[in-house]
């Protein structure tokens, strides 16, 4: 049943990306930084792999998932400067188990923001977990909006470059092996279903030890 969900849900992503072009990477990696589960890893990998086939071009890609991270960051932020913690919290605890976020991400994303200050928001942008969170923090701390916005592009610029690439170098790979062709498309998307399941899996198992 679960395994039929994740295959279902990564097919949904593949096929967003191949039907809608840009504007799916953008509205899935914007999705992902407002706080919907829907892992990078898949988006921008999958990308990555159509620009390796001339369906998409790498560098653009690329510069598509960080605005778009961008802007779903900024979705976040303002939902922390509007709300501040008191709100913040009480939605997480209202609505955290449909989005697959739990207070203890939350608690743990605010400690690395007071720990580290600002800029954490540009190294969390390469960390699991931490990176979807640290725009709630940084806007329940009034964080300066221009500061946010330049180190979480940048961050995200080296994010959806380093997935991006992956998915990239796979599709050359790919164009080798000619005859195997088909075969090494079954194993991507079977490893996309392995990357979306261990993402779910971990989630759900947070909320169950809540």
């Amino acid at each position: 049943m679960i395994q039929s969900i994740i295959a279902n849900v990564t097919a949904i992503i593949i096929s967003i990306i191949s039907a809608t072009g840009y504007l799916g990477i953008f509205g899935l990696m914007s999705a992902e930084s407002a706080l919907i589960p829907i892992p990078s890893e898949i988006t921008m990998t999958f990308a990555g792999y159509l620009a390796s086939i001339n369906k998409f071009n790498l560098i653009t890609v690329i510069i598509i998932g960080a605005f778009a991270n961008l802007f779903g960051s900024i979705l976040a932020y303002w939902l922390g400067l509007w709300g501040q913690e008191a709100v913040v919290r009480k939605l997480i605890r209202k609505y955290g188990k449909y989005l697959l976020i739990t207070e203890n991400e939350y608690n743990r994303s605010e400690k690395w923001f007071r720990h580290y200050g600002g800029g954490i928001t540009f190294f969390s942008r390469v960390l699991p977990i931490i990176r979807t969170f640290i725009s709630l923090p940084a806007g329940v701390a009034a964080m300066s909006f221009w500061r946010f916005s330049i180190l979480t592009f940048l961050g995200s610029l080296i994010w959806s470059g380093i997935l991006a690439y992956i998915g990239y170098i796979l599709g050359k790979n790919w164009d080798s092996l000619h005859p195997y062709y088909q075969k090494f498309e079954y194993v991507i998307i079977g490893g996309l279903v392995v990357l979306l399941a261990y993402y779910v899996c971990h989630k759900v198992s947070k909320l169950k030890r809540k």
